[in-house]
């Protein structure tokens, strides 16, 4: 995998769940030297086990993003690679959406994302090199009811990865976005295991599946890699079609 240019490159990822533990592996494999972030000492303790290097951080106080990454760069050298990998979701309607669960929703999706990706831009600005790459969704672009906040969260986040890629593209900097269709993770494991809804989701994307987390790797990692270093303000959606329908 020498051909993607990570090997001894500095990869921190935040969010340890499903993708964001996935890529983080997926990384280390490729000869990245990876340091992995997240607010759940459980995922970590995974990941530990797996032999990557940890840090428990709560990356929506814009504090805590900061000093993440400058704690990351410091394990790792250099940071020359980061991963946004963070999530959560509360399916209901508008109306019945209550005013903390937007706050907490926007806060981890979005909030997060803005701070610890100023932090790295920062960094890697200055250096004059760095991948940024954050996970966006299919919900960015298309209006799935009971997904306000979310969608919400991750159609800003596709517009502040581009607006990152232009400020900083004369650095060598690229700041780009993977979007998956549904993919089976933790976070949406229960939603799926309601009645009829699997096979009504599977329904709607051409591939006939849902994504899995190595659904996902392969397009971080070219991101991230030396060989998308003309790739940069691009949400590449990995979702089966999904977008298609």
């Amino acid at each position: 995998m020498d051909w993607l240019g990570l090997r001894g490159k500095g990869a921190l990822v935040a969010g340890a769940g499903g993708i964001g533990g996935a890529a983080a592996l997926a990384l280390a494999e490729a000869g990245a030297d990876v340091v992995v972030a997240d607010v759940d000492d459980q995922r970590l303790d995974e990941l530990a086990q797996k032999g990557l290097r940890t840090l428990r951080a709560d990356l929506t106080d814009a504090g805590g993003g900061r000093e993440c990454v400058t704690r990351a760069d410091g394990l790792l050298g250099r940071l020359d690679v980061f991963v946004h990998a963070v999530g959560v979701n509360d399916r209901r309607p508008v109306l019945d959406t209550p005013d903390d669960v937007w706050r907490r929703i926007t806060s981890v999706n979005l909030d997060s994302a803005f701070w610890t990706g100023k932090a790295a831009g920062a960094l890697m600005v200055a250096r004059g090199y760095g991948r940024i790459v954050y996970l966006s969704s299919v919900s960015g672009l298309l209006a799935h009811p009971h997904h306000a906040p979310y969608a919400a969260s991750k159609g800003a986040v596709n517009q502040l990865c581009r607006v990152m890629a232009r400020e900083w593209a004369a650095s060598g900097v690229t700041v780009n976005a993977v979007a998956p269709g549904y993919t089976e993770t933790g976070l949406t494991h229960d939603h799926l295991g309601k009645p009829g809804v699997r096979d009504g989701l599977t329904a709607l994307v051409p591939a006939g599946r849902l994504g899995t987390p190595a659904d996902l790797t392969g397009p971080i990692l070219f991101l991230c890699s030396d060989q998308a270093a003309f790739v940069t303000g691009h949400v590449l959606y990995a979702d089966g079609g999904r977008t298609l329908v």
